[in-house]
């Protein structure tokens, strides 16, 4: 698709705004997963016929790429669902951040989204008597849904796409002292936040917090055997991975403890909404990727640290694991007309850490950038958390995130 048309980018664009815009303008309208299932589809329409008529073989290759995205976001959403951790724990800053960190370890087994799923409504719970706590789910995307998810292929789907591609399972796990230092700095400063929060909460809500705490107890365990049964589809190849993984969910909601769901308050809205918004994206975003692919080399990207940024800043509003591949795509290029050394997959390790550095840890800049935001998102409002906007999260998200930014661009320029 090299003879892609700029207009073509437009219901892309305009996607992203509304996502962006209707929540803040027509809350009401936009609370319904029917009127978001209504404007993607209006969006998505244009550039189905256009993509299916000129370029069907791009439009079966997006759909291919969207329902293994859904059915491994999807499967750990159910199963990880039906596992409850009752009771409530105290709400103290050092409980909440062994939790973010319990989080960001285990996201590298049960992918970020499982791991959000198993933790969030914990860490809400733990939480529910305090009045300043917006933070909280705020650093739990940070975290647990994004960053923490940096050692395995398991961990995030970006990872997870280039190891589909070739990049050999344990090459991630050379990551880790990116995910010591990011890790270790933004549990510090949420503790910080934390503890000043904390101090700042009336005697009579901490009163009320230390009196609702209860042993942590789990129910649903048996949805464990069904999780190690996800991690295990991920070596299986199309269609048997999608199938397995969608078996596992279905046996999970046959067999697994309705009581532990329903203490979970567990709904498919949240999972509705992210396949319904992420069906829109990949269709619209064919076109963006396309004149990428067409153009990438007119952009100048020539080193690591160029890398790194653009993956990011795309991933921000591209979702990353699609941006992830474009960006692999144009290194291997960019390495076969250099005739620099390939280390990996036909690209040089610097450039492949960039690539990877960036989209998994800027998918954190956006609700959009990685698929279980829009998950915790949900959750944290079901549960009365007041969220920030999209607008809002972002400048959150960069204000946080930009030193661990600025930090590693300068790694990869003097390095």
């Amino acid at each position: 698709m090299h003879d892609v048309p700029l207009i073509a980018v437009l219901p892309f664009a305009l996607l992203l705004a509304a996502i962006a815009i209707l929540p803040l303008t027509a809350s009401h309208f936009w609370e319904s997963n029917r009127n978001k299932a209504l404007i993607a589809a209006l969006l998505s329409l244009p550039v189905l016929v256009y993509v299916g008529l000129s370029h069907p073989t791009s439009l079966l290759h997006s759909g291919g790429e969207y329902i293994s995205f859904i059915a491994l976001l999807g499967a750990l959403f159910v199963v990880a669902g039906g596992i409850h951790l009752e009771g409530d724990l105290e709400g103290r800053p050092e409980i909440n951040t062994g939790i973010l960190l319990l989080g960001a370890i285990i996201a590298n087994g049960v992918g970020t989204t499982g791991a959000s799923m198993l933790l969030i409504r914990t860490l809400l719970r733990t939480n529910q008597q305090r009045h300043r706590r917006g933070h909280i789910p705020f650093f739990f995307i940070l975290i647990v849904s994004n960053c923490g998810g940096m050692l395995t292929p398991l961990g995030d789907p970006p990872l997870f796409l280039g190891f589909m591609r070739g990049v050999p399972f344990t090459w991630t796990l050379g990551l880790w002292p990116f995910w010591v230092g990011v890790i270790a700095y933004l549990l510090v400063t949420f503790y910080l936040v934390d503890r000043r929060a904390y101090r700042m909460e009336t005697a009579k809500d901490i009163a009320a917090d230390k009196s609702h705490v209860k042993p942590l107890r789990i129910s649903g365990g048996i949805n464990a055997v069904f999780l190690i049964g996800i991690v295990a589809a991920v070596f299986l190849p199309t269609p048997w991975r999608e199938l397995a993984m969608v078996g596992c969910a279905v046996a999970s909601v046959l067999v697994g403890s309705a009581d532990a769901r329903k203490a979970n308050v567990f709904s498919y809205d949240p999972i509705a909404e992210v396949a319904i918004l992420f069906a829109g994206i990949f269709i619209t975003m064919i076109p963006a990727l396309a004149m990428l692919d067409a153009h990438g080399a007119e952009l100048g990207l020539t080193t690591p640290t160029h890398y790194f940024f653009v993956t990011g800043a795309l991933s921000s509003v591209l979702d990353n694991a699609p941006t992830y591949l474009a960006l692999l795509t144009a290194a291997q290029g960019l390495t076969v007309a250099n005739g620099w050394p390939a280390d990996v997959v036909g690209v040089g390790t610097q450039f492949l850490v960039a690539i990877s550095c960036g989209a998994v840890l800027m998918g954190a800049n956006t609700y959009i950038g990685n698929g279980p935001n829009f998950m915790v998102k949900a959750i944290a409002e079901e549960a009365r958390y007041e969220m920030p906007s999209f607008f809002g999260f972002a400048a959150r998200a960069l204000a946080v995130l930009l030193p661990i930014y600025v930090v590693i661009g300068l790694y990869f320029a003097f390095g």
